[in-house]
């Protein structure tokens, strides 16, 4: 078919995709489990998965329609059967791709209080914690509050 059919500019933004989400995949397999930046990957990776079934739904949705009407869409039987075997194999792919980071354990950076987690993703040890000026803003709130509840009086 030519180069100016719907469904082959489609195909190729769906196939640049998914070798740019291998790309991310390989990336996020030589990272330790217990990484930060595993977890933010797993995430990138489940949502272009996502997007990619979407966008393969629709394309069968499309192959369906010129099998209806092969004769309008300029299609033969064989290429509506090409076709197909595009869509379930990029499918089948991408399944796999999802089994694979579903399967795998990753921390969940989404738990804990706001302060562990800002220390988990900025990397900081306890010791740069700023503990005292925690402190002093807490103090200086109650002071302001106090000052304001006066001047209401």
């Amino acid at each position: 078919m030519s180069a100016s059919d719907p469904f082959y500019l489609v195909k190729e933004e769906i196939q640049d995709t998914v070798t740019k989400l291998q790309t991310t995949l390989d990336r996020w397999e030589k990272l330790p489990v217990s990484s930060t930046e595993r977890t933010v990957l797993s995430r990138e990776i489940l949502s272009t998965c996502e997007s990619i079934e979407w966008q393969v739904d629709e394309l069968d949705k499309a192959t369906g329609v010129a099998e209806r009407d092969p004769a309008r869409f300029s299609v033969d039987a064989a290429e509506i059967e090409r076709r197909k075997r595009w869509t379930s194999s990029t499918r089948t792919q991408v399944h796999s791709v999802t089994g694979k980071v579903q399967s795998t354990p990753v921390r969940n950076i989404g738990t804990g209080t706001g302060a562990t987690n800002r220390r988990e993703l900025m990397r900081l040890d306890d010791q740069f914690q700023q503990t005292p000026v925690r402190t002093d803003h807490d103090s200086y709130i109650s002071n302001e509050s106090d000052r304001q509840e006066l001047l209401l009086r």
